[in-house]
């Protein structure tokens, strides 16, 4: 059995490649990918401390499916401002939104 630790550092790793894809990234959809890494880092923080404090419950494991339901609506409208951004801009870089604020 792979010992608890093993699925903190995981987390962290994943946390930590989303947070800096996201802030060295200047492509929309490369932004929402690490958004989505980060996300996953909280479902493995969520069933790694379900098994951790309470081995018998499910309640990391609800909380991770709420979580993984929230970022699929998320991707989805992201998904489509991005689109919506392409079509006006015709490029996906973010400093081509700098052009809609007045």
């Amino acid at each position: 059995m792979v010992p608890v630790q093993y699925y903190f550092v995981l987390s962290a790793l994943l946390f930590f490649i989303g947070v800096f894809g996201f802030i060295t990234r200047r492509n929309l959809i490369a932004m929402l990918i690490s958004v989505e890494l980060i996300l996953n880092a909280i479902d493995i923080n969520f069933a790694a401390f379900n098994r951790l404090l309470y081995p018998g419950s499910m309640e990391g494991m609800f909380m991770t499916l709420f979580v993984i339901g929230v970022a699929a609506a998320e991707s989805a409208v992201a998904i489509a401002i991005i689109i919506n951004v392409y079509r006006n801009f015709h490029s996906d870089s973010v400093d081509s939104i700098k052009n809609m604020k007045w």
